[in-house]
């Protein structure tokens, strides 16, 4: 399902270089030290770059192989899971209600999993949670086919979900580092972005057709047996191969240290709270599809698959061209995010069943390249040794931000109806986006720049003034 010292590709940043801030003052200007962005072709880290570098690395091959199959049987699960709470309810709060309780313990516990990431080896953490996963699936799909399955068992389903997902996320992404190296880490996070979008085209069709032929039951079914795809994979990597990051020793005030690591980054902290409202209010697709198709369009769960089919193939074409992008920008990750805003607000507005459908595709192109800009740039800001709980606290925002919007949308969405309340959640993303950006213009006009100085990943943020300045000082001087 989707995604301390002694790293060898990976080392702690160097503490008076890694940490710049909108006017730099630490960083010599001069031509040789000025920070470049991440070349398109090659790195000081030996990068071959290209849209598929990341899959020339064996052990990356083979968790995307195993990601692909087991992300076919999430989309799966979710789309049953969406239909068979509405067709057991008949609320659009109800769909709210599971939706918030799967991500609820994101939102309560997520910090604690990345501690718990970073002082665990990721590999086999990640085989936990992903064998705990296909447990859930199988226990949905047997209540389901046997005839006894009830609301509380899908609510039950999701918030053990849930709380597996706490230590999930952290660990995976996290893990991700460990097979590329810095170098290909945005890369592998487009990639990875791609393959969960590739299996997007296909499980929702797929669940479709399960669903109106023989019922939900076979699709719980399929995604628990689909685990152990990835759990085949992660058995079969070659350990000497990974670029490790030694745990981090247990200690007292970890979680604040890592709270304290973030707010003390402006190159963490912005993108940490645009992706809390987006994912908060703009993300909820479950609720307002699956209200569209039975309130607005009269139609069945197959449209409601074509529909995220339809997204998923906007969300693909967005991961494979940032995953030819060799580089993070602020301005990219607030432009996508005002454009995914207003794309929401048209949708909401369409007239026609077509129009809706088809401006979904880029929906998915912009929802897509928020994540992936602010994901891989947030990595490869952050300490090594805290990149666990620095991710946990962005996907704890960005995804456990659901339970507090989603009941609300939900609520929105019943008594106004779905036009409404997809306008309501297309208005705030557009609203958090644009209030971002004015402060960042405020601040001089902050981009968020990704590259390599002496092999260390290194992110900032260099206000438009600063750039001009070194870009002058590469020209040379003319009578």
């Amino acid at each position: 399902m989707s995604t301390g010292p002694g790293a060898d590709s990976a080392p702690a940043p160097n503490r008076h270089h890694d940490a710049p801030t909108t006017s730099l003052p630490h960083l010599d200007r001069s031509p040789k030290r000025s920070l470049k962005r991440i070349p398109r072709r090659g790195s000081e880290s030996g990068s071959k770059g290209g849209t598929f570098s990341s899959l020339r690395i064996r052990n990356y091959r083979l968790f995307a192989t195993g990601q692909v199959v087991s992300n076919t049987g999430t989309w799966m699960q979710r789309i049953a899971q969406d239909w068979l709470v509405l067709s057991i309810t008949g609320s659009s709060a109800a769909v709210g209600i599971t939706t918030a309780l799967q991500f609820l313990p994101l939102m309560l516990l997520g910090l604690y999993g990345g501690v718990i990431a970073d002082r665990c080896p990721k590999r086999q953490l990640v085989l936990i949670t992903q064998a705990a996963m296909a447990v859930t699936g199988l226990a949905l799909g047997v209540l389901t086919l046997t005839g006894h399955v009830q609301v509380w068992h899908v609510y039950l389903t999701a918030l053990a979900l849930g709380l597996v997902t706490v230590v999930d996320n952290p660990a995976r992404q996290a893990f991700l580092v460990e097979m590329v190296g810095p170098a290909d880490l945005r890369n592998a996070v487009s990639l990875n972005s791609a393959n969960f979008q590739s299996a997007r085209l296909v499980g929702p069709a797929v669940a479709g057709v399960l669903i109106s032929a023989v019922g939900s039951g076979w699709a719980f079914l399929l995604n628990g047996l689909s685990f152990a795809a990835p759990i085949a994979a992660l058995l079969l990597m070659r350990a000497s191969e990974l670029h490790k990051v030694d745990p981090t020793p247990r200690g007292k005030g970890q979680l604040r240290e890592g709270l304290q690591h973030v707010a003390s980054r402006p190159e963490l902290i912005w993108p940490i709270v645009l992706v809390g409202f987006i994912g908060t209010f703009g993300f909820n697709f479950p609720i307002w599809l699956t209200a569209f198709v039975n309130d607005v369009f009269h139609a069945d769960a197959s449209t409601y698959g074509l529909l995220n089919t339809l997204m998923a193939a906007g969300s693909l074409v967005g991961a494979l061209l940032a995953a030819r992008r060799g580089s993070s920008r602020m301005r990219m990750l607030v432009g996508a995010a005002l454009g995914f805003g207003l794309l929401e607000i048209t949708a909401a507005l369409a007239p026609s069943f077509w129009v809706f459908a088809l401006l979904l595709v880029p929906i998915g192109m912009c929802g897509l390249t928020i994540n992936v800009t602010a994901n891989s740039g947030i990595q490869l800001a952050a300490d090594p040794a805290m990149r666990g709980r620095v991710m946990s606290l962005f996907m704890m925002v960005f995804m456990g931000g659901t339970p507090l919007g989603a009941p609300l949308v939900g609520w929105v969405t019943d008594v106004y109806g779905p036009r409404v309340g997809f306008l309501a959640g297309g208005v705030v993303s557009t609203l958090a986006a644009a209030a971002i950006g004015l402060v960042l213009l405020r601040a001089g006009g902050l981009r968020m720049r990704v590259g390599f100085r002496r092999g260390h990943p290194v992110v900032a943020f260099v206000s438009r003034q600063s750039s001009r300045r070194e870009a002058e000082a590469r020209v040379p001087a003319t009578a």
